[in-house]
């Protein structure tokens, strides 16, 4: 049975973008240190700092595709929750322009006590729907994700693959003008993995934005031209996907 990919809707506001001026994110937290002074061996705590991301620019404009690559701890997943707004950068700037919608690490940010009915308006609301045009949707995101009465049970009796269908589906149906996504193709099946692809692209020829990082490299350049690679927290390459990519895996192939 065929699902419907997106709804016909007009093009998205060609103010949708991403500005990164410098970015940086820091984690600070406590690291126990042993001391030996002369008489006596104590242990206390030293504060501690590492970057997860660091001088980070970046400029996307309406129809923009770009793909997130590095290692595992890179820092991809920490620039996704920065341009969702979940994080703050701690120096420089990000800027968001647009309606986002997110699919971002396991579980998808869903709330496990609520239903999938709940999630969903949620997620609207979120998004900055209101309550009432969130609720006009549900029928419409119960068709897309296609969880039939699972749809009113809790999430946490769902498989992840049924997760990312129900998160899936409210994106579509919010009209996101920027899609954000970590890894989230490892947790969907072949048909909906097509689904969220034919999106995506739709989404750009619309003046969308997509970003999307993982490891699923094959995935990611269907659905995105360019390539950022994270090494660090760091930039360390920037340019077309069959540019960046080769450069990246010759790098780890030789350990370098």
């Amino acid at each position: 049975m065929s699902v419907a990919v997106a709804p016909s809707v007009p093009a998205l506001p060609a103010a949708a973008s991403v500005v990164i001026d410098g970015a940086g994110v820091r984690f600070d937290f406590d690291r126990r240190s042993r001391v030996v002074p002369p008489a006596l061996a104590r242990i206390r705590r030293v504060r501690t700092t590492a970057w997860g991301l660091r001088g980070i620019d970046l400029r996307l404009e309406p129809g923009a595709g770009l793909a997130l690559v590095g290692p595992t701890g890179s820092g991809k997943t920490t620039l996704l929750r920065v341009l969702a707004g979940v994080m703050q950068p701690d120096e420089g700037r990000v800027e968001v322009r647009g309606r986002v919608g997110t699919m971002l690490a396991t579980g998808f940010g869903l709330q496990v006590l609520l239903t999938g009915r709940e999630n969903s308006l949620l997620l609207g609301v979120l998004a900055g729907l209101s309550l009432a045009d969130t609720r006009a949707r549900m029928d419409e995101i119960a068709a897309r994700a296609r969880l039939d009465e699972a749809f009113d049970r809790p999430i946490h009796t769902y498989s992840m693959g049924m997760r990312a269908r129900l998160h899936l589906a409210a994106i579509q149906s919010i009209s996101a003008h920027v899609l954000l996504l970590d890894e989230a193709f490892e947790a969907l099946d072949h048909e909906f993995r097509g689904i969220i692809e034919v999106y995506g692209r739709e989404l750009r020829e619309r003046g969308g934005i997509v970003v999307a990082a993982g490891h699923d490299h094959a995935a990611l350049e269907r659905l995105c031209p360019r390539a950022v690679w994270l090494e660090g927290g760091r930039l360390r390459g920037e340019g077309p996907f069959a540019e960046v990519i080769p450069a990246y895996r010759s790098a780890h192939s030789s350990g370098s």
